[in-house]
């Protein structure tokens, strides 16, 4: 593990996997005020500075003022870099919504670590890769959460990477085996790590993970200038103030829940972040009436169970002000009866952990609000809406979208071939969304062109689940595709050819698949949805399989199997 400390702020060049702006883009949003040289370490001692006693985190019983979080964050940083993890070192993080989430990264922001957000529903596979791929110096988890042993997962993943140190959240840990996390906090003195230098504005900050339509996914390098103006600006349209409490109520490392403006735009403006430990209404609605909640996120499957539960417990949103909702398309209907039904504006947001962020404006109109997905941060947003050629769409038409500014990534992390797909030769992302704009720059989302599905906001890649369903012995071919769902909007089906039956070889059923996936350790909302047995797929003209006439093909299904429950409940 690497023991070097950021002592000059900034190193002659970048890291190595990492894709920087090119320096003429790069001067020019420093010259718009937008990349000001700020660390996201220093953002909290700033916020600390000017609101010492406001507080900044709930959790559960506990409430951290903004001085404390400073001063928790200093402390682990010292405890940390004792551990050998230093600048430029990759630190996995897996931890629930907890407050040591933010004085963790906090930490690290200042080591000039980095640190990478998996999410509490990922499994061995996803983590050994994350591991191997980052290149991890560490591996911080909690205990325990819903009822799933992490510590048991570390040791499944120290398999493939004994030399792996893990910290672990909430237990106390033999020495020999695990790192406690409280004992970081007491082994050195915060001002060890306040005197040492912050990282430069231009290093990383922090990796994302991408939704990803091929493999695995891919890592999302953001560096703190631009994600800290990504957090700034946020803001501003938000209206964040010293007075706004957030409810964080989806998985605290989301960049959504983290960054749009999220828990770090509440911290930048000095507000309070309020942790959910789940976002069921039972649990949400109570804590948004204990602490006067005026901000939350929502993805759209979750917005519909808080709108039926509104019906009989509005009176516990009376502090609510804002409700955003993003992650998937909130469809035109459910979007016209927030406002009507919870008292509270909705705003939409629609983003991507690479950068690009829209938002329908607190001023808009009605109909914006409901019918589109808004429309960008930043004046330097550049959008193209392109066709298959990559040709400028008319006025109001549906194509590609394609993004390139002062917030979104020019490669994935130490991903040259998928980047060279990814981007095109001048720098502009394909997101892989198909959208059509209105008047005044708002995008209006109409779907996928990437191989992905969107369930319910988690997104899956086709391709690595599809390869996890070969590795079955009696897995001759397989194809996942999106099946349309009113609650989720997606779920996925896997079409299956088996391979012939050996002998005494048992029948392959979608309860041997399901087993198998979760023994390969893949993550439960990957795990397909519905799986069908057929003989062949259908192809395009070109040898591949038409995922276009499997995606029909099921949701005719779909439809047919509702229209017979209509029919035999009018015949009962």
């Amino acid at each position: 593990m690497s023991t070097q400390i950021h002592t000059q702020g900034r190193f002659s060049t970048p890291l190595a996997g990492f894709c920087p702006w090119p320096e003429e883009f790069a001067a020019r949003y420093r010259a718009a005020g937008y990349w000001r040289g700020e660390s996201l370490g220093s953002m909290l001692r700033h916020s600390a500075q000017q609101f010492p006693d406001n507080i900044a985190i709930v959790c559960g019983t506990r409430r951290w003022t903004y001085a404390e979080l400073d001063k928790r964050a200093d402390q682990l940083a010292a405890g940390l870099a004792a551990q050998g993890i230093g600048a430029r070192d990759r630190v996995l993080l897996q931890l629930p919504n907890v407050a040591e989430f933010f004085a963790i990264c906090f930490a690290l922001f200042r080591l000039g670590a980095i640190p990478v957000f998996a999410l509490a529903a990922h499994r061995r596979s996803e983590i050994v890769y994350f591991c191997q791929h980052a290149q991890a110096s560490a591996y911080i988890i909690a205990a325990q959460d819903g009822g799933f042993d992490f510590r048991q997962l570390a040791r499944e993943v120290r398999q493939s990477h004994p030399h792996l140190p893990v910290i672990v959240l909430g237990d106390s840990v033999q020495a020999e085996e695990f790192i406690a996390l409280d004992g970081l906090y007491q082994q050195h003195a915060p001002e060890q790590a306040a005197e040492q230098a912050e990282p430069a504005a231009s290093e990383v900050a922090l990796m994302q993970l991408s939704g990803g339509s091929t493999g695995l996914p891919k890592l999302i390098a953001r560096t703190h200038d631009d994600y800290l103006y990504s957090v700034r600006a946020s803001a501003e349209i938000c209206a964040l103030s010293q007075d706004s409490v957030y409810l964080c109520a989806l998985p605290v490392a989301h960049n959504f829940p983290l960054s749009s403006p999220g828990s770090l735009g509440v911290l930048y403006s000095g507000g309070k972040v309020v942790l959910a430990n789940n976002a069921s209404p039972d649990t949400a609605f109570a804590l948004i009436a204990q602490e006067a909640v005026t901000i939350t996120a929502l993805v759209p499957p979750l917005a519909m169970i808080w709108l039926e539960a509104a019906r009989s417990r509005r009176a516990q949103l009376a502090s609510l002000q804002v409700l955003q909702v993003g992650g998937a398309r909130l469809s035109d209907e459910i979007a016209s009866r927030v406002r009507q039904e919870m008292g509270c504006q909705l705003q939409q947001v629609f983003g991507m952990a690479e950068g690009l962020v829209n938002y329908t404006r607190l001023g808009d109109s009605e109909e914006i609000c409901s019918s589109s997905q808004g429309r960008p941060i930043s004046p330097l947003d550049e959008v193209l809406i392109v066709d298959d050629e990559d040709q400028a769409v008319a006025p109001g038409e549906v194509g590609h979208l394609l993004t390139r500014g002062p917030y979104t990534i020019r490669g994935y992390y130490l991903a040259p071939e998928h980047n060279a797909r990814a981007f095109t030769g001048d720098g502009f992302y394909r997101t892989g969304d198909l959208v059509q704009q209105l008047p005044g720059g708002y995008l209006i989302v109409q779907g996928r062109a990437k191989d992905q599905i969107n369930r319910g906001g988690e997104k899956l890649a086709a391709e690595e689940v599809e390869n996890h369903l070969l590795a079955h012995p009696q897995v001759h071919a397989a194809a996942l595709v999106a099946m349309p769902d009113p609650f989720l909007g997606e779920r996925s089906c896997a079409f299956i050819i088996a391979k012939p039956l050996q002998e005494n070889e048992p029948l392959l059923r979608a309860t041997l698949l399901t087993r198998f996936l979760r023994e390969r350790g893949l993550a439960q909302y990957k795990i397909p949805d519905r799986i069908e047995f057929v003989n062949e797929f259908p192809f395009t003209g070109v040898g591949k399989v038409n995922k276009r006439v499997l995606r029909e093909r099921i949701a005719a299904q779909i439809t047919a199997l509702a229209q017979d429950h209509i029919e035999s409940k009018e015949l009962a």
